[in-house]
């Protein structure tokens, strides 16, 4: 089979063109100032789809080797042409971009977290790549680009750029469409809920440890899980239950049943029934994830961003952003002026994950774990300035005063 290539950087150049104009037009031509940051949002999310997938765009396509997957474009992995060996599965990244779709240009970090610890701790073949660095350092490659991320631009990731979080948002606009209410937790149980991203993100770590133990430790806890052990080995435990979040994840089939739909992977290959725990449905997908996502869409119709408020790696995320010692030396933050806030409640009630700071304390800094950085508090709020998203001290956008403006429009008609 032949392998043919667009040229990857026409492609890259148009998308760009695209994305710059659309920006333009939308800052331009948007009239609706309590709008106008959703629909910029809304279109950056679009974009970024295709830029985390950039490899559906720019090949290579029908690889002879990867033929069982249909006509399947492969991953075009930034920075690993500069790490090489060292680092071969790409940036670490603070959002659910799946490692399992094909295309990839960027990689989840909690995705890394866990393979690095089990089964390629010390194991130098990984899916399709080889690995020159240990376990560790590999781990704190992840942990320093998570960090570095998240210190720059925090959990606007979730709300600008997660492809499960436009999931969530296109959600809310069926309901809007439907003209039904959205339900709210009470105050204690939204904090409860941000408690349990931790949860996950413990437990997910302390289970791929166990499964990992004879490469760390030197020890087999759970037997079957030695890399490249006896025959049948690989094809039981080691196979199917790498990656513990990974079984579970909402946004695993969710992006494999979109390259379904768009030819990108082919569901008789994924749909191959292999042998293992948890009722493992293919190589790809577990009956848990489709469970979970199942329930999560639910939820997400009925709940504003249900699933971002027990996100692991919206946790992950928080976490390097709005606790200390991160959160005062990171660069995006949601800014309040006391002396201009009335209390409206206003910013408070429009809040995709029901965060509160922005309404609760006095002034200053009111970023907070549960805050995707949406903006959307600050286009609705209704008294110029009081609330601001900044970047290194510099405003990127701030609340306007668009009830006079809307009361002077009325006047004038």
């Amino acid at each position: 089979m032949v392998v043919t290539e667009n040229n990857p950087y026409l492609v890259i150049g148009l998308f760009t063109i695209i994305v710059v104009v659309g920006i333009a037009l939308i800052l331009k031509l948007s009239k609706d100032k309590t709008r106008k940051i959703t629909t910029l949002r809304l279109f950056i999310q679009v974009a970024a789809i295709f830029g985390i997938f950039m490899g559906l765009l720019i090949g290579p396509f029908n690889v002879a080797i990867f033929a069982p997957l249909g006509p399947s474009p492969r991953d075009n992995l930034l920075g690993a042409d500069i790490l090489g060996n060292q680092f071969p599965d790409g940036i670490s990244v603070p959002f659910l971009a799946c490692y399992y779709p094909n295309g990839r240009t960027v990689t989840c970090g909690l995705w890394q977290l866990q393979a690095y610890i089990f089964p390629f701790w010390d194991y130098p073949r990984g899916y399709q790549v080889n690995y020159s660095t240990s376990g560790l350092e590999k781990l704190a490659i992840v942990v320093g680009m998570l960090v570095a991320a998240c210190i720059v631009l925090g959990r606007s990731f979730c709300g600008w750029l997660c492809p499960f979080g436009l999931y969530q948002d296109l959600l809310t606009r069926i309901r809007k469409s439907a003209r039904l209410r959205h339900l709210s937790t009470s105050v204690k149980t939204n904090k409860h809920l941000g408690q349990v991203s931790y949860l996950i993100i413990a437990v997910s770590l302390l289970l791929s440890v166990i499964f990992g133990s004879y490469a760390i430790f030197g020890t087999e806890i759970i037997p079957g899980t030695i890399p490249g052990g006896p025959e049948g080995t690989e094809a039981g435990i080691v196979s199917n239950i790498n990656e513990p979040f990974c079984l579970v994840c909402p946004a695993r089939p969710l992006c494999i049943a979109v390259e379904m739909g768009v030819g990108a992977m082919n569901w008789s290959y994924i749909s191959q029934i292999v042998y293992g725990p948890f009722w493992i449905s293919g190589f790809y997908l577990t009956s848990i994830n489709v469970i979970i996502l199942i329930i999560v869409t639910i939820l997400a119709l009925a709940y504003r961003r249900a699933w971002c408020r027990i996100c692991p790696m919206g946790g992950l995320a928080a976490l390097f952003s709005a606790f200390t010692p991160f959160k005062q030396i990171a660069l995006t933050k949601l800014e309040k002026d006391e002396h201009k806030c009335t209390k409206c409640g206003v910013c408070k009630r429009v809040c995709p994950t029901q965060a509160t700071d922005m309404y609760e304390k006095k002034g200053g800094d009111v970023t907070e774990s549960r805050c995707i950085l949406c903006a959307r508090c600050v286009e609705i709020c209704p008294y110029e300035d009081a609330l601001k998203i900044t970047f290194a001290g510099k405003t990127l956008a701030k609340s306007r005063n668009w009830l006079d403006q809307s009361n002077e429009q009325n006047l004038t008609k």
